[in-house]
């Protein structure tokens, strides 16, 4: 049927912050619908808080608000823009539950306005345990024997009659939060409680736990008129248990019977079409392993993670035809974008395989537990195609940018036999290493999969991965293995397993074939990576690139979007018809690396089309916009390593490359691509590496006249310990050429030297560390663009948290409201300073302390920042596309800009840091150098105390509930805690403290109840917390890493259990300002008018 002509202003919800559960994979799908509705000449109202992604961007929808995502924040625009329909679908489970929640309220139905797409009565269906339990049982699927309950006490009773090990699953929740299996009755009620506060409706699913089966997913789509399709099927290479987020997957599924393909594939279609759902839809089965019993787990009836999966996979674009469909329009009535010819009624074909690894924190979080269940964890994820399982998942293995590169990277050589045997059953991260020296150790494959319960297809084809590793290490001399040691020290020595041979061109070639990279080969055969290079091309053994088209080549692709091989034609053309820059990504989502420098790669690419040049994008991550297949000329989704970035650049022969916008995965890239002859645009090599090289930037600061910390670089414990003891502690401890201050600790002590030297050289440096006098000030950063003579700035961000805590994890206000006009003016010439001596064409982002009327430089940085979208969109300024114009020539003053710090704003902005800290059981939540969160939000109003309490609204603090609070804080903070505790008792809040806070608060005439430590007798502070009736704690912590003390187990317990957390007194007496101007009308701002 055609569009409905009755829609005609859309708003589409967004998803907003990005948290473990909810990634950027709803920005991808957001932005894709929000492009497919105004094709339609649709006019789009978008809501989202996330000031970090595309979906935000003005270009992107007609009105844009940067709002917190609450029911009243939703009604206010409603009745201000009078939508005629909304789209929450597309925006994640928050974008669900939100549409959910205005409907049921009666509030669209008062305003005449629809949920276009699925309806209200089928995401009950689907998403309401008991509704969706009811439904399936009714038209037959089977399920797990399950319960819906809404007190522990019913959980308890339910589980007694089907046994233990079970399953909670909250209704409406995302990333599995909350959810996980008992095994006894302690975990079942811990569980069951967290998980009936976290769930929307104050339900939790009790399932009879089905670990061990295999996890199958479909992606499918529906129309209006009922015509149903399956995108994409998914398999999870771990068993039921362990969350798909967290799992490594590959599409299609490899180890299925056809029988059983189409047994679930017919399933997911009846589902479908009874849920009568519009649209996109994830279906997840459970297949037991040796009989054809399945059981329906879930249906998201909504835009799921998998979809940007499933559509970077197929080529399929899952959010765009969902959007399309939600208009009215039925399948085949909407063309496939990648053809160009076929409709989007046709099911993908795929005649290659893809794998998917979760990209997970535990660099970040050392003290975590690695163990995955069914909690989400990842941060993000790398997508992988090959064709064939082996070569796809080598390739996905050296993509995680986690210093690993093939199935040796983690050493379990010193494990005995039975350790072995105990190690594989224990399911974390590194369990397919685990596999593969189960292998080498010559366990059966029958005893790994007992133990794993992972498909025998699975293991057999790490079996061949391993041989070919024994295979490569065999054509090693006797003179190579005495002096190389076998290995370097990440790659420990194995037993020789073949009599040695020569490296034939035939091995090379199918090693090729696997995808093992030639360093990989060097190593295991004793040989350079440059022997290896050579000896592939004196042999004709190079990467070959095939096309994604959806339909297994049966019609050509309009939309070029590549995968290497080694092995076949090459359907990549590398014509010269015009100039061609290379544009790199910043890979996988972390923390510290997130979507930002996407929204950065997406800009800098549509800027040099504009220009005329031909765009290619090199990435590796499927949940972001820079890998959609219509951004760029090409898209080449591979690794972002130096050999598989040259075999691009070989066939492409680009006329430069950009690395300042894709992080620092693409600035690592720098010295690799002169060495193979592509020129850098922008700012050099030699002048980034100026910024980071100690000894370089400290004679650059010397000649401008620009202050900073005094410090040292080290390498070694003694040499850091020494530089400590000269400066005085506290000293700020930080490997160099990392981002989101990776390992970066402020140490107080030798001891603490020692510790945060071992934990940096774990692995191995190729750069010194840095060692400074720590400076306690208030922190102020600025981004610009600088054209070789001129600079400008379109704003000074100050942050509320003082030093020492990680920029990523301040809150960040523009403009700078406290800092007077000669420490801006000092800002702006310092900036113009170090840019000019640099020779930055391009972007700089630079730190800054200010103490009095003093300015220092903490780090500059000559590449985009994740400060880079917040500034552009709170300013108007669009800083990535005016450095992108000034990388090809263009001057500032030429772009229509006068050069210098721009006049502020009327109006407030204020980022705040989202943290996703109850995901990471055992990781240590208190803020310091080092950043910890994985989003942010935004908070826009003409008043400070507005835009403050917005951004803590919009990051899901909506305070007061109880009134009731804890403060328990170190003795240095006693005096700040004394005011900040007097501002929440006006408030009305009950001030709980313990022993040295409560005297000292009670003896300043705030009135405080003592309560006892975790080891005195109860009520304890913990009894408190679990008491539910708690709505803040406020705890600085001591220095130490011991994670049985006392103020770690406090935060990590308000952390698990809902409870918000503050470590740091600034932002303590931010939250008090908010609440203390809460309770008024809020203002609503468009971004798009600004």
């Amino acid at each position: 049927m055609p569009k409905n002509p009755n829609v005609k202003r859309v708003m589409v919800i967004g998803s907003g912050p990005i948290v473990i559960g909810q990634a950027a994979e709803f920005d991808y799908a957001g932005t894709q619908a929000c492009r497919s509705l105004k094709e339609e000449g649709v006019e789009v109202i978008l809501v989202n808080s996330n000031p970090a992604t595309i979906m935000t961007d003005r270009d992107i929808a007609d009105k844009v608000y940067i709002e917190p995502l609450t029911v009243k924040m939703l009604e206010q625009i409603i009745q201000k823009e009078k939508p005629d329909s909304i789209l929450p679908t597309l925006g994640g489970q928050a974008g669900l539950n939100l549409g959910m929640e205005l409907e049921e309220s009666g509030f669209l139905a008062a305003q005449g306005v629809k949920l276009l797409g699925t309806t209200a009565a089928t995401i009950r269906n689907a998403e309401g345990r008991q509704e969706f339990k009811d439904l399936m049982e009714r038209i037959g699927e089977p399920c797990a024997a399950s319960l819906v309950v809404e007190t522990v006490q019913d959980g308890i009773d339910f589980t007694n009659t089907i046994g233990y090990p079970v399953v909670l699953r909250p209704a409406y929740t995302l990333g599995g939060s909350g959810g996980g299996i008992a095994h006894n009755q302690v975990e079942l009620e811990e569980i069951l409680e967290n998980g009936l506060r976290l769930s929307r409706v104050g339900q939790v699913l009790v399932e009879r736990c089905i670990a061990g089966w295999k996890e199958i997913e479909y992606e499918v789509m529906r129309d209006g008129a009922g015509n149903c399709i399956t995108v994409c099927n998914m398999e999870n290479i771990d068993p039921v248990g362990v969350h798909t987020g967290d799992s490594i997957v590959v599409a299609p599924s490899q180890t299925l019977s056809d029988k059983e393909y189409q047994m679930l594939r017919s399933s997911a279609l009846h589902i479908i079409d009874e849920l009568q759902i519009t649209g996109g839809c994830n279906v997840q089965f459970a297949l037991h392993p040796t009989s054809f019993e399945y059981c329906v787990i879930e249906v998201n009836p909504r835009v799921s993670r998998s979809s940007a999966l499933a559509s970077k996979a197929t080529g399929y674009p899952i959010a765009k035809v969902a959007a399309k469909i939600a208009l009215g329009y039925t399948l085949d009535e909407i063309k496939n974008a990648i053809t160009g010819k076929t409709y989007a009624s046709f099911e993908p074909a795929l005649d290659y395989c893809v794998v998917k690894i979760p990209r997970l924190p535990f660099d970040k979080f050392i003290t975590a537990k690695r163990t995955l269940t069914t909690q989400m964890k990842a941060t993000g994820e790398v997508m992988s195609i090959c064709n064939n399982f082996e070569g796809a998942l080598m390739k996905a293995i050296r993509s995680l940018e986690q210093h690993v590169d093939c199935l040796r990277s983690y050493d379990f050589t010193a494990l005995s036999r039975e350790e072995l045997l105990e190690r594989l059953a224990v399911v974390d991260d590194q369990r397919i290493f685990v596999i593969a020296q189960a292998l080498r150790e010559g366990i059966d494959y029958q005893t790994i999969h007992e133990i794993t319960q992972i498909d025998i297809w699975f293991i057999d084809k790490i079996a061949v991965l391993v041989e070919m590793e024994q295979a490569l290490e065999g054509t090693r001399t006797a003179e190579q293995t005495q002096s190389q040691g076998a290995m370097s020290e990440q790659e420990p020595r194995q037993a020789q397993p073949h009599p040695q041979r020569e490296l034939t061109v035939e091995l090379l070639r199918e090693a090729k074939r696997l995808e093992f990279p030639d360093q990989v080969i060097a190593r295991l055969t004793g040989r350079s990576e440059a022997q290896i290079r050579q000896m592939r091309y004196d042999n004709g053994i190079e990467a070959v690139y095939k096309m994604v088209d959806t339909c297994a080549a049966e019609f050509a692709a309009a939309t070029p979007y590549y995968y290497s091989v080694f092995g076949g034609e090459n359907e990549a053309v590398g014509d010269k018809d015009r100039k061609k820059v290379l544009v790199l990504g910043s890979g996988p989502i972390r923390i510290g690396q997130g979507i930002e420098f996407d929204y950065c790669s997406v800009h800098a690419t549509w800027a040099f089309s504009r220009a005329g040049y031909e765009t290619i994008i090199v990435n590796n991550n499927p949940e972001t916009v820079s890998t959609d297949f219509d951004i760029a000329d090409k898209l080449y989704f591979e690794p972002l390593t130096p050999e598989d970035v040259e075999s691009i650049v070989r066939l492409e022969r680009p006329d430069g490359a950009v690395v300042q916008f894709g992080g620092q995965t693409a600035i690592k890239l720098t010295e690799s691509l002169m060495k193979m002859g592509v020129p850098i645009l922008g700012t050099q090599a030699q002048d980034v590496d100026a910024a980071e090289d100690r000894e370089l930037f400290d004679k650059i600061l010397e000649q401008t006249g620009i202050p900073r910390a005094a410090g040292g670089t080290v390498y070694t414990a003694q040499e850091a310990k020494e530089v400590a003891n000269r400066l005085g502690y506290p000293v700020l401890v930080r490997p160099s050429y990392v981002l989101g201050g990776q390992g970066m600790q402020i140490a107080i002590s030798d001891q603490e030297i020692e510790e945060f030297m071992e934990i940096i050289n774990r692995i191995a440096q190729d750069h010194p560390i840095l060692v400074d006098k720590y400076l306690q000030g208030k922190e102020v950063e600025v981004d610009a663009v600088c054209d070789g003579t001129d600079i400008l700035i379109p704003g000074i961000m100050e942050h509320i948290e003082r030093t020492g805590v990680h920029s990523g994890d301040s809150i960040s206000v523009y403009p700078a409201h406290t800092i007077g006009r000669l420490v801006r003016d000092k800002i702006a010439e310092y900036t113009r300073r170090l840019a000019m001596a640099l020779h930055v064409k391009g972007l700089i982002n630079i730190q800054f302390i200010a103490i009095g009327e003093d300015v220092y430089v903490i780090e500059v940085n000559p590449r985009s920042s994740r400060t880079v979208p917040y500034i552009s969109k709170v300013t108007g300024i669009p800083i990535v596309d005016l450095a992108t114009e000034v990388i090809l020539g263009k001057t500032i003053r030429e772009l229509g800009y006068k050069p210098g710090l721009q006049p502020e704003a009327d109006y407030y902005a204020i980022k705040m840091p989202v943290f996703s800290n109850e995901k990471i059981r055992g990781a240590e939540i208190s803020l310091g150098p080092e950043m910890k969160s994985t989003g942010e939000c935004l908070g826009v109003a003409r008043e400070f105390h507005e835009a403050l309490y917005k951004a803590f609204l919009g990051a899901g603090i909506d305070l007061p509930r109880h009134r009731n609070m804890i403060i328990t804080v170190k003795d240095a903070d006693k005096g700040e805690a004394i005011e900040i505790g007097r501002r929440f008792e006006r408030l009305g809040y009950t001030i709980y403290a313990t022993r040295s806070t409560a005297a000292a608060l009670n003896e300043a005439g705030v009135k405080a109840r003592k309560v006892n430590k975790i080891s005195q007798e109860s009520p304890t502070v913990m009894d408190l917390i679990l008491g539910h009736r708690i709505d803040l704690v406020i705890d600085t912590p001591t220095q130490g890493r011991d994670k049985h003390r006392d103020g770690f187990l406090i935060r990590r317990t308000a952390i698990e259990t809902g409870v918000y957390c503050i470590t740091a007194l600034d932002t303590a007496r931010a939250l008090v300002t908010s609440l203390e101007n809460a309770g008024r009308e809020l203002s609503l701002v468009d971004i798009a008018a600004l």
